[in-house]
């Protein structure tokens, strides 16, 4: 709490005039008020780990190293995070639920676009759920303990809206808890570094993105929302469970595969 303190004391009085002087286009502000927040947790946390835990690499601990190891896990997790959404979509259109289309803009474009924004987003997160706060509860906890309390907390922080909002889509949240469990699953059979955690994160979201971004499926309606995904969301659905709970068991399987 006292960190989240610290935070707002820094970001709001920022971030609260940015929403105001752009209150006319919503996205630029939160696209702005967020990499402010990013740059300013980066800032905190180093001061965190060295004045509260005395620590001068403290992202060391958090397990984002630059090593060959971290790099080969990074893009063994892209990788398979690309290939399980993509696996969802194909599984979908073989069942007859979605029909592939053309794409209505640049593919290339889509592509590279949604790469970067993959990285950013799962670099973050990871950093916030899967590095610092999962630090701070392994220094106190247990590691069950540890793995449930992160990957709620993580679902928890995806349903910040109206109540209506969050019934329609109540289908997500324990999709959002399989997503944390495996992605701390991950950090920890791979031995604690933080690229395959941020690969398999940003390999869904790219996988989506393009799929999404680029229009690249229409549903056919022959099966309800909730069994394919509502909002077109994959994870919102009962598809996504069991992807889900099968990236679960890729993690568990493929342990020790990544060479030194």
């Amino acid at each position: 709490m006292i960190f989240f303190g610290a935070l707002s004391i820094l970001w709001l009085p920022v971030a609260l005039p940015i929403y105001w002087l752009l209150r006319a286009d919503s996205n630029l502000a939160t696209i702005l008020t967020m990499a402010l927040l990013f740059v300013e947790l980066l800032f905190l946390w180093q001061i965190w780990g060295r004045f509260v835990y005395g620590d001068r690499y403290i992202y060391r601990r958090y397990g984002l190293v630059r090593n060959r190891k971290n790099l080969q896990e990074f893009l063994q997790g892209l990788a398979i995070g690309f290939w399980l959404c993509l696996g969802l979509f194909i599984t979908e259109a073989l069942l007859g639920w979605i029909e592939v289309i053309h794409p209505s803009a640049s593919l290339i474009r889509i592509i590279i676009e949604g790469l970067l924004s993959a990285i950013g987003i799962a670099l973050a997160e990871e950093l916030l759920f899967r590095g610092w706060l999962l630090d701070e509860l392994q220094r106190n906890y247990r590691q069950k303990t540890c793995i449930w309390i992160t990957a709620i907390a993580y679902a928890l922080a995806h349903f910040l809206k109206p109540v209506e909002e969050i019934m329609r889509t109540a289908i997500t949240f324990p999709a959002l808890v399989l997503l944390g469990i495996a992605l701390v699953l991950a950090k920890d059979k791979y031995g604690d570094y933080l690229g395959i955690a941020i690969g398999l994160h940003a390999g869904l979201v790219w996988g989506y993105y393009i799929v999404n971004v680029g229009q690249l499926i229409e549903y056919t309606n022959r099966v309800p929302v909730w069994v394919t995904g509502i909002d077109g969301n994959p994870i919102a659905g009962l598809m996504g469970l069991v992807f889900l709970s099968g990236l679960i068991g890729i993690i568990l399987s493929l342990k020790g595969l990544v060479t030194d």
